[in-house]
């Protein structure tokens, strides 16, 4: 199989705000409860093949232990499996895994997050 690397996240369910989604998100990928803090990113990727504008919000954990949740959409679950919970230091580049730096969705939204928070 082929590993990437994807920032948690998916879409809204009926009635749900967006702040109520990331943390239902958080749960389900990652098993962390958070309290979300703020919008921190608005971005739309220009190779991005889904054609969304993508929100990445400042969260703090509040419950659990990090690790490999499930997708449960349907059509997603059937695509891939998350299989690791893992954290980029935000200071350096340094440590990072090769992979990130070839993928199209996660390293512009890392690197607009680390502009953002001023380590770029």
């Amino acid at each position: 199989g082929r590993s990437y690397w994807v920032i948690p996240g998916g879409g809204r369910e009926a009635g749900e705000t967006e702040e109520d989604c990331v943390a239902r998100e958080m749960w389900e990928e990652t098993n962390l409860m958070v309290q979300v803090e703020r919008l921190l990113v608005e971005m739309a990727l220009p190779n991005d093949p889904f054609n969304k504008v993508r929100k990445t919000y400042l969260c703090t954990i509040i419950a659990g232990e990090a690790a490999p949740g499930h997708e449960p959409e349907a059509d997603a679950a059937s695509l891939y499996a998350i299989t690791e919970v893992a954290w980029f230091d935000l200071r350096s580049e340094e440590p990072w895994e090769a992979s990130i730096f070839t993928n199209y969705i996660a390293y512009p939204i890392i690197q607009e997050i680390r502009r953002v928070l001023g380590y770029l």
